[in-house]
């Protein structure tokens, strides 16, 4: 095995809002947003997956039969099995191991976000599909990243179900094939392992999948705020954003995160 193949990396990918076009004039529906985690795999196997698994046994009682998944709305709401959180002691308590836990585990964020609106409205005759469009800047980023580290990887995303596990197949079956206009299908195929786009059910219990899940909103809102010239979130996704800020999104030599650990669209 040589030096190349040893380290291999995945990028788990969390999304929010949607890919509709035609809602995107509607304000809760204007923007798609995909956040990507770099995670090596062996790092997954030897310390994330403990780490999630052991915070989910101290705090909610996890039984190995009925595991228990991370999920940020779940978790905000404190709907079962998070109904401990309700308590503001064990709250505070499990807030600050979880934000410890998200700076001391060795990870890479990239986010995309798209506004729609500002899409269709500047290309009236090309309208490049959001979530593709979305998904080959995040994907770009990622080969650039695998290139800098000598690495090869995958791409793992949350099923959504039927129809839309069959759309972000194709979209990524699509870049690989066809390359962009800054990656040939050589370098792509060099650094990804695969054609295919992973997909995984929640109920599988991916402990990257979980992080990306965590992250994907607060990332969002934090980077929507900065668009807007608004003062960042006070509230716990504020919090982790802050995190984010500081160690977390892919950086240029110069230390520069917008276009490399965050770009905006179009």
């Amino acid at each position: 095995m040589t030096q190349f193949e040893e380290v291999k990396y995945r990028l788990y990918v969390d999304e929010v809002g949607n890919p509709d076009l035609g809602s995107s004039e509607r304000k809760e529906h204007r923007y798609l947003s995909l956040t990507g985690l770099v995670i090596g795999l062996d790092h997954v196997k030897q310390v994330v997956h403990p780490a999630l698994e052991g915070l989910k046994i101290k705090y909610f009682r996890q039984h190995p039969d009925e595991p228990i998944i991370l999920h940020r709305k779940e978790i905000i709401n404190k709907k079962p099995p998070f109904h401990g959180l309700r308590d503001p002691g064990v709250e505070k308590a499990f807030n600050d191991e979880l934000l410890e836990l998200l700076t001391k585990l060795e990870y890479c964020v990239f986010t995309v976000v798209i506004d729609k609106l500002e899409h269709k409205q500047r290309y009236r005759v090309w309208h490049h599909d959001p979530y593709h469009y979305c998904m080959e800047v995040l994907v770009e980023r990622f080969v650039f990243w695998l290139k800098d580290h000598n690495a090869i990887g995958d791409v793992m995303a949350e099923s959504r179900g039927g129809k839309e596990d069959r759309r972000l197949k194709d979209s990524f079956h699509r870049l690989f094939t066809l390359g962009t206009n800054y990656l040939g299908h050589d370098i792509i195929s060099r650094h990804l392992t695969s054609c295919r786009l992973k997909i995984k059910h929640k109920y599988n219990n991916i402990a990257g999948l979980q992080l990306a899940d965590l992250i994907a909103h607060p990332s969002f809102k934090a980077y929507l705020a900065r668009r807007e010239r608004k003062a960042l979130p006070r509230n716990f996704g504020g919090r982790i954003a802050a995190i984010l800020q500081r160690q977390k999104y892919h950086r240029s030599p110069t230390g520069a995160v917008e276009g490399w650990g965050r770009k905006w669209l179009p």
